[in-house]
């Protein structure tokens, strides 16, 4: 009768010693960042997944070098010398929060949400919202710069 529940406690043991898989991790264990973005849009199936699709395209117009990621447990990510922007997608909204957003231009006045703080800013995208592709694709742009600026500081 010992047998079992030493071999019990071991399981238990053992299970508690596993460390939990980050993002990343799972995202690896799932398959690549580009193929999870692509799961998201088609489960999503409706307007949102239309426009995270929409955004990711023209992300990749404005940058073709862009990285996809998949952080935070599927939160989608585009980089270019850091951080470009999330496209997180809610009930109500799509959401590209950028990086940097308050050290970029907005002539256009896409940002509209996260205003108050002092690194990022965000597009909320709301159904039937018509994208302004050109000033969005400047504004990948302009990120992608800030990017490599930062970069080239920290080498100097």
């Amino acid at each position: 009768m010992s047998k079992p529940a030493t071999r019990t406690r071991s399981v238990v043991a053992k299970k508690a010693a596993t460390p939990k898989k980050s993002g990343s991790t799972e995202a690896k264990a799932a398959g690549s960042p580009s193929r999870l973005i692509d799961g998201r849009i088609k489960e999503l199936g409706d307007w949102r997944g239309e426009t995270l699709a929409r955004v990711r395209s023209l992300i990749k117009e404005a940058c073709p070098d862009v990285v996809e990621e998949w952080k935070w447990r599927g939160v989608p990510v585009w980089e270019h010398a850091g951080i470009i922007c999330t496209g997180e997608t809610y009930k109500a909204v799509v959401k590209l929060t950028f990086a940097h957003g308050a050290s970029l231009a907005d002539p256009s006045g896409l940002f509209n949400s996260s205003l108050e703080g002092n690194m990022r800013r965000a597009i909320d995208i709301h159904e039937g919202d018509k994208i302004n592709e050109r000033a969005l694709k400047t504004l990948v742009r302009a990120a992608v710069d800030f990017n490599q600026s930062k970069l080239k500081k920290k080498k100097a």
